[in-house]
């Protein structure tokens, strides 16, 4: 990386904080307008790192556009907004910041999970339009002692898990055929490890916390929302695409299932007449898990000194591709 003169791309801008620690280490910051690709394209030369947020993907024509580019430094942990491949092909190392959202998003889920099986919004509404009577029908739910299932037991999953067992002792099934046997060992004893149907069929409350994938797209379709519940309730603060939204529409709509609290939708925003919109047993949030204001400012800066890391010659943490280091481009250029 040039030793003066560096710069930063900001497709969307970021938390002063993290734009402060840029301005101290003397960084040329270039802010997107919007974050049209075609935008953003011609802002690509002559950058050496790209602080991401979710609003773009960077692809691999847009990569094509930098001659400089070293370090691409995701907010947050997931980065399927970016060609990952095609960033390692070019030597453009790529991190993350796994476990700076881990506790915020929990407690997100666990939010749509009370909501939901409290029924709040109903509860709002009616107490709104004066009918004080709703309290008599008997629809809120109790949590305690009922069983949460967990598709993906990383650091997310697990801290839900470890949330809802001390709070409501909650029994905790798992579906996670990609956790190391050493991952498992230590909760073992109060989690149980069990295949996707299985789950499905035994739970009350389906939380989920996988990537998205070519193997996770769609997992949870008509087939698998018909193992579910009639009264069970699906929570989804990991990535829309992992449901299939026509096939939930339709069990929500049939009340196969009682309710689904969704942070992430295949298509974000959603379309103007998505029709999950227009049902009362769905609870919809903006893609906003990760974004309290203390996360939003953790997980800007944690990618800024990731940036200003390599900037430097250090190695970053939550590197997503270390093979890239073995390209010759990067010889000599970190320290261990």
């Amino acid at each position: 990386m040039k030793e003066q003169g560096k710069r930063v791309l900001l497709p969307q801008p970021i938390e002063k904080e993290a734009v402060d620690l840029l301005k101290k280490e003397g960084m040329e910051i270039v802010l997107a307008p919007d974050v049209k690709p075609a935008t953003v394209q011609p802002l690509m030369k002559g950058i050496q790192g790209i602080i991401l947020r979710t609003g773009i993907k960077i692809t691999r024509e847009l990569m094509a556009q930098a001659d400089d580019l070293w370090v691409i430094a995701r907010t947050g942990a997931g980065v399927d907004n970016v060609d990952v491949p095609a960033a390692t092909e070019m030597g453009i190392l790529v991190t993350c910041v796994p476990g700076a959202n881990t506790r915020t998003v929990a407690e997100h889920a666990l939010t749509l999970i009370l909501a939901l099986a409290k029924r709040l919004p109903l509860m709002d509404r009616e107490v709104r339009r004066d009918n004080f009577g709703i309290r008599y029908k008997g629809l809120p739910r109790d949590l305690t002692g009922k069983t949460l299932g967990l598709l993906g037991l990383g650091k997310i999953g697990s801290e839900l898990a470890r949330m809802c067992r001390q709070s409501f002792d909650m029994r905790i099934l798992a579906y996670d055929p990609y956790l190391p046997a050493e991952a498992k060992a230590p909760v073992k004893g109060w989690v149980e490890f069990c295949d996707l149907e299985r789950l499905l069929r035994e739970s009350d409350v389906v939380s989920l916390h996988i990537p998205l994938s070519p193997a996770t797209q769609k997992l949870i379709g008509a087939r698998e929302l018909g193992w579910m519940k009639p009264d069970a309730i699906l929570v989804n603060t990991s990535r829309g695409g992992v449901i299939d939204e026509v096939a939930l529409i339709q069990s929500l709509k049939e009340k196969k299932i009682a309710g689904a609290g969704l942070d992430v939708l295949a298509q974000e925003p959603p379309e103007p007449n998505n029709p999950l919109k227009e049902l009362d047993n769905v609870i919809l949030t903006p893609h906003i898990a990760g974004l309290t204001l203390e996360c939003g400012i953790r997980v800007s800066v944690e990618a800024v000194k990731a940036f200003l890391d390599v900037s430097q010659g250090r190695k970053p943490e939550g590197i997503v591709n270390p093979e890239v280091l073995t390209q010759p481009r990067w010889h000599k250029r970190l320290r261990s």
